[in-house]
């Protein structure tokens, strides 16, 4: 057993633990790697080769609409009957052939062409932003860049008015908070601000379809578009998909852009070496993504009982597969606690993107948003540091997403 076992809390959603979990998954995965929490009510799973080996398993379901029912059981199910129609159309609610069907036809949009194209708009996003900033010599990163760069890219993307961003962002929260709901928050208020949220998405996008569908463009709904009409889609999974990509697209860059800026900033010795060789960059990404992932966990499912490390999980049960204790297992990574930019990369074997059949389809998307985005930072604003007279607010509100509310810095 962990030395640090009889001081170390174990309660997984504690304050001290959601805004540094590491001490505890350096611990589980010593002597827990199949843990069981009473206060989540779901285990949870921490070495990498066990989390790489849950996302194969067809004993896991990513089917999770279950959870969502639990978190409202006693409520009227009209409290959530659109958020559950939507999810259940989306691919990553599914298994087996209807996940890989949905995720083929609307990947059509996100193929390294298409998102190479992308390249120029997020260089002039990002120029745009940083020429109104760079005078100010001060800003929150989060409010100020991180939210709107993939906000507006992923508008882009879809072919969607960039200028709607604000309320990208409002229901992003919505449904961030639902999905990975605070300690001690009202199951009824984050269900019905998910279930409007979706109503009022699909009274958004609808009009926006309709006029694709006559007037079609290079964008991804318009791929998406083409392949409904193709009979490969129908009209519902494909406004779901929609509200998908709108969501994940950029809410999860947004948080890894701001967890990659403060992890350099406060590794002075890891920013300089980038600045003194920029041919450092992509590896200094994959580091970012590998150390502070802006999703620490996903969940799944037990759909039949199994028996793994001498634990007994039981069908219905959750299951975290926790993707930030895997991307600092030892046995994988060296000097797993160190931020280390050089550290080889070439297998990108971190988990941040998920695995397999579930790898993130907008990780090439992301990979190049945060390419762009931190050169140029680096570049625009050469004296870029924390600004110590404020504090940073991480945002740590459920244990599936994690970023920053506040980041202010100075130059």
């Amino acid at each position: 057993m962990s030395s640090a076992a009889p001081t170390l809390d174990r309660n997984l959603v504690s304050p001290q633990n959601m805004l540094n979990p590491f001490p505890l998954y350096q611990y589980l995965r010593e002597n827990e790697p199949v843990h069981w929490s009473d206060t989540v009510n779901a285990w949870f799973v921490t070495r990498y080769n066990d989390v790489v080996a849950a996302y194969r398993d067809p004993r896991l379901t990513a089917n999770r609409a279950k959870l969502f029912e639990y978190q409202v059981q006693g409520l009227s199910p009209d409290v959530t009957r659109e958020f559950m129609q939507t999810i259940r159309n989306q691919m990553f609610m599914l298994d087996g052939p209807e996940h890989v069907r949905l995720r083929r036809q609307t990947g059509m949009g996100f193929t390294p062409q298409k998102l190479d194209e992308l390249r120029p708009t997020v260089h002039r996003l990002m120029r745009e932003l940083l020429e109104q900033l760079s005078p100010r010599g001060e800003m929150d990163l989060v409010k100020d860049l991180s939210y709107p760069m993939p906000a507006l890219a992923i508008a882009d993307l879809l072919g969607i008015p960039a200028e709607d961003r604000e309320r990208f962002r409002a229901w992003s929260d919505h449904l961030a908070l639902f999905s990975s709901p605070p300690v001690g928050s009202d199951p009824l208020v984050l269900a019905s601000n998910a279930n409007k949220t979706m109503v009022e998405m699909k009274e958004y996008l609808l009009p926006i379809i309709e006029e694709r569908r006559h007037h079609p463009g290079l964008d991804a709904l318009s791929q998406m578009l083409m392949v409904q009409e193709q009979g490969k889609m129908t009209p519902e999974e494909l406004v779901a998909n929609a509200i998908l990509i709108l969501f994940a697209g950029h809410t999860t860059t947004t948080d890894q852009l701001s967890n990659g800026v403060y992890d350099l900033l406060t590794h002075p010795d890891q920013l300089q070496k980038l600045r003194d060789d920029m041919g450092l960059l992509r590896s200094a990404v994959e580091e970012m993504l590998r150390y502070t992932t802006s999703v620490p966990a996903i969940t799944r499912v037990v759909a039949s009982d199994f028996e793994w490390h001498g634990q007994k999980l039981r069908q219905g049960q959750l299951v975290f597969l926790v993707m930030a204790a895997a991307n600092r297992d030892p046995s994988v990574f060296p000097d797993p606690e160190r931020f280390d930019i050089t550290r080889d990369s070439y297998h990108q074997k971190h988990l941040s993107f998920g695995f397999g059949a579930h790898h993130c389809m907008g990780a090439g998307l992301a990979r190049r948003e945060l390419e762009i985005g931190i050169s140029m930072l680096l570049e625009r604003l050469p004296g870029l540091r924390l600004d110590e007279s404020r504090s940073p607010q991480v945002k740590c509100h459920g244990l599936s997403f994690r970023g920053f509310d506040s980041l202010p810095v100075r130059w």
